[in-house]
């Protein structure tokens, strides 16, 4: 599906297209689970937007819960093609292009990342800044446990209206872009540059050893990050509690963890470059 829509970026000066992007998928977990919808909404300097979405067979079971969230079943994909068999015209129309989205940082990119590397297709991260919606709500929004923190309430609280047919892969990545465009008007501390966005949003993660922040650096050391060991170093916990990390093998870890673990298990740990 390919259309032009109306202009909804007026606050942010661009250099080169901007392309916001959102997965509809078989679940949560960015190293497992599939993409059953790629959606992108590209805006380019001259406010040019073009639209693209693909339904896509994931080729394992959407689970029920998954469809009741996004309303994409089994039968809605069966005869769809593969992320295969798109790879190739998405890193194409992805080509040249920055990235936002709201949770793209933890979630939408590297599950991309996963697809593109199951697929055989190259794709680097490098030479494009990526800018993420949801991490600039997190930052302003002190958390409140009545209060939800998902795209939805971002559309309220930023653009004061009702994000109607969530998970609607076009609804979801114009308000991701409006989003993005009120926080920079509500925000006067924000740059109002694509760079400038991406440096703000990054900037709590250049410690992280893999990609979510499960490990971080400190003093040049490989620390953990959650769970009852939080803040505690990685070679202190495989030295005092070994039996600790031999649970977190066989738990559903990304593979960049379960590595992590494995190998301080035989008494190997991360070097910072």
């Amino acid at each position: 599906m390919w259309h032009i829509i109306i202009a909804v970026m007026k606050n942010i000066s661009l250099t080169k297209p901007l392309a916001v992007i959102d997965l509809e998928t078989t679940g949560t977990r960015y190293y497992a689970d599939r993409i059953v919808e790629f959606s992108v909404l590209k805006i380019y300097p001259d406010g040019t937007e073009e639209y693209k979405s693909r339904r896509v067979n994931p080729q394992i079971e959407i689970p029920v819960g998954a469809s009741n969230v996004h309303g994409i079943t089994n039968e809605d994909v069966k005869n769809e093609p593969t992320f295969r068999q798109l790879a190739k015209g998405i890193v194409e129309f992805l080509e040249g292009c920055d990235l936002c989205g709201f949770n793209v940082l933890d979630f939408d990119l590297p599950l991309l990342e996963y697809e593109f590397e199951r697929a055989g297709i190259s794709f680097s991260r490098e030479n494009r800044y990526i800018v993420d919606t949801m991490s600039i709500f997190h930052m302003n929004i002190p958390y409140d446990p009545s209060m939800s923190r998902n795209l939805e309430s971002a559309y309220g609280y930023y653009c004061d209206k009702e994000l109607k047919n969530a998970h609607s892969a076009e609804n979801d990545v114009i308000a991701c872009a409006q989003i993005l465009d009120a926080q920079v008007a509500v925000y006067e501390d924000l740059p109002r540059d694509i760079p400038g966005l991406c440096k703000v949003c990054t900037k709590s993660r250049e410690g992280y050893i893999d990609l979510v922040g499960k490990f971080a650096w400190v003093n040049d050391e490989a620390c953990f990050t959650f769970g009852k060991h939080n803040g505690r170093l990685l070679r202190e916990i495989s030295e005092k509690y070994p039996d600790y990390l031999g649970w977190m093998i066989n738990q559903d870890f990304s593979p960049e963890v379960i590595s992590i673990v494995a190998n301080a298990l035989q008494g190997v740990f991360p070097e910072k470059d």
